[in-house]
């Protein structure tokens, strides 16, 4: 198992590709700490994990607020032990066209995806300086680095994290600590369920290989980042986009 007997810890592990990542992980031998807004869903999942005999925690939060994200770690580290793999997976989209987009449609968007992930990376950091090792994996999108009519929010939110997973990496790399991202494509989510058909069909055309991703296809990436087996990467972006951008 490559994770056995790991800690890990995943934002928005509720639903979609959190959750596979999380169910991931702990079928290849890791506890798991699941946080989510949504409690029942994330105690749905946890359950799920229990089945697989791995150690569980949820907890309700909100990752965008520091000092919740703060009082998590610093209550519950004794109980943990340790965390080993971070996974910043929590976002939200507020689509609109810029002319159109209200404040809070930026701001709600930027304070969930971007500051979420400096929040959790600036916290786990400092235990993990203290182990003198862990993994950090930030989920961005292809998004970031191409933009998207209608995603001005949402674009800069991606690009952002794809600067603190480089700028991190670097810091942290005398600490035995990884620091990688993922981007996404157009993987089969509820956010891409709500797309009408045309959106998709054209999504579909820019695709080389033709067809939408998977959240597993991704949870794979997350997994083999999170292992030995990329031992030697760090500050790299992994694009799970089907050749989407090349």
């Amino acid at each position: 198992m490559r994770l056995k007997d790991k800690i890990s810890l995943i934002t928005g592990a509720a639903q979609g590709i959190g959750k596979t990542i999380a169910l991931k992980f702990a079928d290849e031998g890791s506890d798991i700490i699941l946080l989510d807004i949504n409690e029942e869903k994330c105690e749905e999942v946890a359950n799920e994990i229990k089945r697989k005999n791995r150690k569980t925690w949820t907890y309700k939060i909100d990752v965008s607020d520091y000092k919740q994200v703060e009082e998590l770690f610093n209550n519950e580290m004794a109980t943990w032990g340790r965390v080993d793999v971070l996974v910043n997976n929590a976002g939200i989209t507020r689509d609109n066209l810029i002319v159109r987009m209200k404040e809070a449609e930026w701001d709600d968007v930027i304070r969930i995806n971007l500051k979420g992930v400096f929040n959790f990376c600036k916290v786990a950091s400092r235990f993990m300086m203290k182990q003198r090792s862990g993994v950090i994996i930030n989920i961005s999108s292809i998004i970031g680095l191409v933009g998207n009519i209608g995603q001005v929010n949402y674009s800069a939110s991606k690009a952002g994290i794809l600067g603190i997973t480089k700028s991190l990496a670097k810091e942290l790399a005398s600490r035995n600590i990884r620091v990688n991202a993922v981007a996404p494509g157009f993987i089969q989510t509820s956010m891409t369920e709500e797309l009408n058909e045309e959106r998709k069909k054209l999504m579909l055309n820019a695709i080389p290989l033709n067809r939408i991703g998977t959240p597993e296809e991704v949870a794979d990436a997350v997994l083999f980042l999170a292992s030995g087996e990329s031992s030697y990467i760090t500050g790299q972006v992994i694009n799970i986009d089907g050749g989407m951008v090349m």
